[in-house]
């Protein structure tokens, strides 16, 4: 009766593994979508990011989830092309020379129906850690973020128009990914 026992746990333990079998979506510009607001006394700026690639990988519950992202700066848009062209430039986001943003979750934890990631934001060759607010849905038909939250650019060393440029920049990050079916 023992060994029927430790056999049925044993067994159920290998099926609820391979239930829960982690999934990896792929992200990219299509799917996934990283706009910034930049304001200023005379108005804003919107823009964001073209052509992006990295992975969330989820076992169907979000605070296990593993988000990694690399952005591609020169693929920076902007309301304003002549905007975009001095945002590429060595006066903020140095393109030429740190042409790949990333941002790497280290954590991800929820407090009633609110999710808080953690992570790693490389951003003009400087990394610093980052918490922001997230809804996040894990479903058969795939997983979703969406986000917004602000961003003090000094932190990474972009000060170019300080006194006459906020401070904070305001990002937006939205994530569908649909499975493979």
């Amino acid at each position: 009766m023992l060994r029927i026992a430790s056999a049925a746990v044993l067994m159920f333990a290998l099926v609820g593994t391979a239930i829960a079998a982690p999934k990896t979506y792929e992200l990219t510009g299509d799917n996934t979508k990283i706009t910034f607001v930049g304001t200023k006394k005379e108005g804003k700026h919107e823009g964001g990011f073209k052509s992006l690639k990295g992975t969330f990988a989820v076992d169907g519950n979000a605070t296990t989830a593993k988000i990694s992202v690399e952005i591609e700066t020169d693929s920076m848009w902007t309301d304003n092309p002549m905007l975009t062209a001095h945002l590429k430039s060595a006066d903020f986001f140095e393109v030429k020379q740190f042409p790949k943003a990333k941002f790497v979750s280290t954590k991800i934890t929820k407090e009633d129906k609110i999710y808080f990631v953690t992570g790693d934001l490389t951003l003009h060759g400087v990394t610093k850690p980052v918490t922001f607010v997230g809804d996040i849905v894990i479903d058969d038909d795939g997983v979703a973020l969406n986000s917004d939250f602000k961003i003090d650019r000094n932190d990474w060393g972009i000060t170019f128009g300080k006194g006459k440029i906020d401070d904070s920049v305001a990002l937006r990050i939205s994530v569908s990914v649909k499975a493979k079916k």
